[in-house]
């Protein structure tokens, strides 16, 4: 079998290395600046991992015929040489170095440091993949591989033959090409394309991660796993992967398909699980989209933790402010973060986001360059930002833009405002003319600066405050309009007062003289004293551009301090907290300046904490926890660090001794550099100003023009005095700022103030101590081309961002290595209840081994140290599905039995509160009971008085009147009976009198007749008073009626309006035969009277009396039978006419209600209301026609029994009383 037979495969056992390291104790080494140190690791008495045999060093191997080659050691050796000086890169394998304890004051850790010397031995995986193959032929003929072609890409495709080191390869597009054997790396089957994870790659290697990038690209499945490390290619376009419902998805867990919200996810649920603080990295070039992957990953994160979402809004708002100020245009992003943020989340203990709130820390660096650091220590949500590139608001490099901020008032603010401001168009700039790009394609600057100013009103920044703040920006452009003019031989200038200077005078608050004077003069410190100098142009636009860059950091600064008071809400941090760190990519462009210089050097940092926890960190916790373990090697950038930071030979010790001569220029600084650091291999001298470093993402050539000045402070005590004496609040408080600064206890007047490399360096090394803190996630962005076009896949690109990352050393460490590590006494408390073994010891190390045992977890997949087990990847998933069954049954056996106990002490409570309210009713019930008793019989007898006075009253009143009645009755019948008597006696005795002189006057027998008529017509005015009492009672028994009728209408609507209509026309027609009853008394009456006065000697016929034979009245002494009998008659018909009414309307009334009680419907009556209705009118039309008739008939029989001779007094009193009968109503 044939032997791998890479340069670095014969790696020598750790007992073998560490010896190694010991022979080389002695040799003499120059001393050097320390790199920042590792965390400190508990001492460990641990013994040394089993050692690996070991070949001979002078062993070979030899080809053996065609099916293999082999190189010798020392060949092996010079190979790995040429490759490292190849490929310009130094590989660490820890563990080889020799540690000494040595403080480094300079570190970010402040902790002890770990040094040594590189170790002679290497690993070469893909090597090792190669010679693999050549074990025998039958294995790697017909075999997939990755071939590199001319052109530097790498082709697919199956060996056809081998001839020595020589193979021909048929690649996939169907050419056959020769290559060397050594060069070609195995491909993976077709069956592992586009996996999630590149773990699970069956040959790791740079050819076969691209394709697996490629594969999922070109699907829109932009994010990967390489290990812990999430990697994610911008697509340039909208990919419909962060709905709601991807949200809901892995909230749920119901998805592990590689995302940035699983990242944030698995973050949250450690946080809460472990209680320890999470850190998410986002890292990647310029344009590689981490901005909007750390939207996400906010968005994600108020989904979980949503608390107050007045807050959580305003934290998603903040995004919208901060990328108008802090965001550019540049060659490489047309929206490029100029400014570093770190959010740092803080959550209740129920996990909900609790507020927020921003604090500035700001360094007064009025320079080309503007560095702050802005941290939030927020009950809940602290954020650092580290803005950059003051420069950016006076110098626009071609193709690029200042801010979005300027192009966004110019092209979206309201008339209203653009006059009070005197606000031009973005092309009637200086500042911003400098570049041809004022706008971005596919971008509304209007409309974004109305989102802009939703999003202050959101965060609660007034119109007020923000119409200054956009003052302040106007007076930024105006700045950049100002000019000067010579006044003088020695080159001295002056700034004209033009409209530029007018306008910013007038924006700022300060006159128009004073801001002159501030730019025509710089002040010279002499002893103790500032000395006012005229300005040179140079001098002069370099303090404009000063003012200005100074104006726009000072907002920046004062826009998130108004928004920390906007997002500060309760205290409640509880110490659980998530940091995502958005800090500006590796720049390399064709002239790089003191801002790109600070970007890389800030990247190099972030890099060297990638390493630390990724590849330093894990080693070494292997070597210290004692387990058997191959290093693997990586790229460490700590010798490029030390280049930066190394004193007092490092790149910024160095700047800042040449800022503090007053005769320093930029080739001075390059000359030293030179000087100092050619020996170094990460630096590279150029001629010139120019000089190189070599970073991990590659070399960059610096140019060191304006390296000094951007370095020093040039603000002038003069700007400071024109701001203080601003009538605006803005400059007045910028002003402020910068007097506190200075009047700071322990800041010495004369003491050199700090550079700002060095304040750069001070504020990342407080942001490494935070982000040490933490528990770190990793998301690195890739960059798929540099056209920032979708669908692009640039391999050379790519592959140099996955060399810059790491991925695949993190990929060989996740994939070999033991992801999973829980101390002994952390898994036997987490997983020690599912151990079976009752006897088992008590001793965490025991519980673990047993509990390993007892789940069948073979030895290959875990490791036993001295204080931690180590797990590789997946086995813990199975504990933790056991443990959550389990888990599940207690709960589910808690359930019922608290269910259980809650109702039974439910149903006890439910008896007792039932027997408490039954007594409280009770007595509740009996207490009301007994006062409505007293109550009732306190008022029972006064009522009971009460009411028996009203009986007795109205009892008293009823028989007053009756008696009254009765005892008037009686008086009225003594009267008329003796009015009857006496005239009964007159007219007898007139009738003797007229016997014996039968010529008396007719007057006098007409006044005698009259006087007899009154007893008849009592008599008749009695019957009608009868009748119409009878009529008035037969009216309410009909009210009555009508009242019970009503109580049925809803069925009988149409019957009671026909019984109410028939009853109104019986009351009409009973009134008219009333008023013909009453008239024909009359009639009657005056006939008698004339009877008696007109035939005196006349003998009545037989036919005059009643039909009835009922005599009304006595004979009258002195009178004839006839007369009287006359008289009876007429009396005896109408009084049975009356009585014959009184008859009928009896009968009629009792019909009526016999109808009204059959009203309410019976099941078993046959009887039909309608039909009796219609026969009872029709009964009552046949006899009211009856009765008219014989009404009629006693009428005119009444007209006959007059003499025909009778005068014409008598006519005319029966013509009057037949036109009062014929006037009288009528029956209808």
């Amino acid at each position: 079998m044939m032997l791998s037979a890479s340069p670095t495969a014969l790696a020598k056992s750790s007992l073998e290395e560490m010896l190694e390291t010991l022979r080389r104790q002695d040799e003499d080494e120059k001393p050097k600046d320390l790199p920042p140190a590792l965390p400190s690791r508990p001492t460990s008495k641990a013994r040394l991992p089993s050692a690996r045999r070991s070949l001979p060093t002078n062993f070979k191997l030899v080809s053996n015929g065609e099916n293999g080659c082999g190189f010798s050691e020392v060949e092996g050796k010079e190979e790995s040489k040429r490759k490292e000086e190849e490929l310009g890169e130094k590989r660490d394998v820890f563990g080889s170095k020799k540690l000494r304890k040595i403080v480094n004051v300079d570190s970010p850790y402040d902790l002890e440091a770990v040094v040594g010397k590189k170790g002679e031995d290497k690993v070469s995986d893909a090597k090792a993949e190669v010679n693999e193959m050549q074990k025998g032929k039958a294995i790697w003929k017909k075999l997939r591989v990755w071939c590199r072609q001319s052109n530097g890409a790498w082709e697919s495709g199956a060996i056809q033959s081998t001839s020595g080191e020589e193979s021909f390869v048929s690649l996939s597009n169907g050419n056959v090409v020769k290559a060397s054997t050594s060069e070609l790396l195995p491909a993976n089957p077709e069956i592992l394309e586009g996996v999630n994870d590149m773990i699970e790659l069956s040959y790791l290697n740079e050819p076969s991660v691209l394709h697996n990038l490629k594969y999922r690209y070109a699907r829109d499945m932009i994010y990967s796993k390489a290990g812990p490390v999430l990697i994610a290619v911008n697509p340039y376009k909208d990919v419909q992967i962060y709905g709601k419902d991807f949200v809901t998805s892995y909230r749920e867990k119901a998805t592990d398909s590689p995302h940035v919200f699983a990242i944030v996810d698995t973050a949250y649920n450690e946080m809460m699980n472990d209680g320890v603080n999470q850190s998410i990295i986002i890292s990647g070039e310029s344009g590689a989209g981490k901005t909007e992957t750390a939207k996400f990953a906010m968005q994600y994160l108020a989904a979980l933790g949503g608390g107050n979402g007045k807050i959580v809004s305003k934290i998603l708002e903040t995004h919208c402010i901060l990328q108008a100020f802090g965001n550019a245009k540049t060659s490489r992003n047309d929206n490029s973060s100029r400014f570093g943020k770190l959010t740092e989340v803080h959550f209740t203990e129920s996990g909900k986001i609790s507020g927020a709130n921003i604090q500035t820390c700001e360094f007064l660096t009025q320079l080309h360059f503007m560095l702050s650091l802005l941290s939030c220590m927020v009950s809940d949500v602290d954020v650092f930002v580290v803005t950059f590139e003051q420069s950016r608001v006076v110098q626009v490099a071609a193709g690029e833009r200042s801010y979005h901020i300027f192009y966004q008032l110019c092209a979206g603010a309201p008339l209203a405002l653009r006059e009070r401001l005197n606000l031009k168009m973005a092309n009637e700039y200086n500042y911003l003319i400098q570049s041809d790009n004022l706008v971005i394609n596919g971008v509304d600057d209007a409309q974004k600066f109305h989102k802009l100013v939703e999003a202050l009103d959101t965060v609660q920044i007034c119109k007020e405050q923000q119409e200054q703040a956009f003052a302040m920006l106007a007076a930024v452009l105006w700045l950049g309009d100002v000019s000067f003019q010579l006044i003088d031989d020695e080159h001295h200038v002056e700034a004209l007062a033009d409209e530029a200077l007018t306008s910013a005078a007038r924006l700022m608050g300060c006159a128009t003289h004073d801001l002159m004077q501030a730019l025509s003069t710089h002040g010279i410190r002499a002893a103790k004293d500032n000395i006012a100098k005229k300005s040179t142009l140079q001098q002069a636009i370099d303090t404009r551009d000063a003012l200005a860059k100074f104006i726009y950091a000072s907002l920046f600064d004062w826009l998130v301090v108004q928004i920390n008071k906007s997002l500060e809400v309760g205290k409640r941090c509880v110490g659980r907290s998530i940091s995502i760190l958005d800090i500006y990519g590796f720049e390399s462009f064709k002239k790089n300046s003191f801002e790109q210089f600070c970007i890389n050097y800030a990247n190099e940092r972030l890099q060297q904490h990638f390493n630390r926890h990724l590849f330093k960190l894990e080693q070494e916790e292997y070597v210290m926890d004692g387990i058997d373990w191959a290093k693997v090697d990586f790229v460490d950038n700590q010798e490029c660090l030390d280049l930066f930071e190394k004193k007092p030979l490092g790149i910024l010790s160095l700047l800042d001794e040449e800022s503090n001569f007053p005769n320093a220029t930029d080739f001075t600084l390059a000359n030293k550099l030179k000087q100092h650091l050619h020996s170094n291999s990460y630096f590279k001298g150029d001629r010139g100003r120019a000089f190189g470093v070599r970073h991990f993402a590659g070399e960059v050539l610096y140019d060191t023009n304006g390296f000094l000045e951007k370095n020093r402070d040039p603000l002038n005590s003069g700007l400071v005095q024109l701001l203080s004496s601003c009538s605006g609040q803005l400059p007045q408080s910028f002003a402020k700022k910068v007097l506190d600064q200075s009047l700071k206890p322990g800041i010495s007047s004369d003491a050199p103030k700090q550079s700002v490399g060095m304040k750069f360096k001070g504020q990342l090394f407080e942001l490494m101590h935070q982000l040490e803190k933490t528990t770190p996630h990793f998301i690195c962005c890739i960059k798929p081309n540099c056209k920032q076009v979708p669908d692009t896949y640039d391999e050379d690109l790519v592959l140099q961002q996955l060399r810059y990352c790491g991925v695949l050393e993190v990929v060989r460490i996740s994939k070999s290595g033991y992801p999973t590590q829980m101390t002994h006494q952390d898994f036997a408390e987490r997983y020690g209840f599912l151990l079976l073994e009752t006897n088992a010891s008590h001793d965490p190390l025991s519980i673990s081994v047993s509990l390993l045992k007892q789940f069948n977890v073979l030895p290959e997949m875990y490791q036993v140290g001295y204080t931690k087990l180590f797990l590789r990847t997946g086995q813990i998933g199975a504990l933790e599905d056991r443990r959550k069954k389990v888990l599940r049954g207690v709960i589910g056996v808690q359930k019922y039995f608290r269910g259980h106990r809650a109702r039974r002490l439910f149903l006890e409570l439910n008896k007792g509160a039932k027997n408490i309210q039954s007594f409280v009713c009770g007595e509740s019930i009996r207490r009301k009971y007994a006062s409505e008793a007293n109550r009732c019989s306190a008022f029972a007898s006064q009522l009971l008085d009460e009411q028996l006075t009203s009986v007795i009253y109205l009892q008293s009143v009823i028989r007053g009147w009756l008696a009254r009645r009765h005892f008037s009755n009686m008086h009225n019948s003594k009267q008329l009976n003796r009015e009857s008597i006496k005239s009964r006696r007159k007219t007898g005795r007139k009738l003797s009198e007229a016997k014996v002189f039968p010529t008396v006057d007719m007057e006098t027998l007409h006044e005698q007749q009259i006087q007899v008529v009154p007893s008849v017509m009592a008599d008749l005015q009695r019957r009608v008073l009868k009748a119409e009492a009878t009529l008035g009672k037969k009216e309410q028994e009909n009210t009555t009626l009508r009242e019970q009728l009503q109580q049925h209408e809803a069925r009988w609507l149409d019957y009671e309006a026909k019984m109410k209509s028939m009853e109104d026309m019986w009351q009409k027609q009973m009134a008219s035969l009333q008023t013909s009853l009453a008239a024909a008394r009359k009639s009657l009456a005056a006939d008698s009277t004339a009877g008696q006065l007109g035939r005196a000697d006349v003998v009545s016929p037989s036919h005059y009396y009643s039909e009835d034979n009922v005599s009304m009245g006595s004979r009258t002494p002195g009178m004839n039978t006839p007369v009287g009998g006359r008289e009876n008659g007429s009396l005896n018909a109408v009084g049975n006419l009356l009585k014959e009414f009184d008859q009928a309307k009896q009968a009629f009334d009792d019909d009526a209600k016999s109808l009204v009680e059959i009203r309410t419907p019976q099941p078993t009556s046959d009887v039909n209301p309608d039909d009796e209705l219609r026969r009872l009118k029709g009964r009552f039309e046949t006899w009211k026609k009856d009765f008219k008739m014989r009404l009629k008939e006693t009428k005119a029989r009444l007209h006959k029994r007059g003499h025909q001779e009778s005068d014409k007094t008598r006519r005319k009193w029966w013509g009057k009383l037949g036109s009062r009968s014929g006037t009288s109503p009528t029956l209808k």
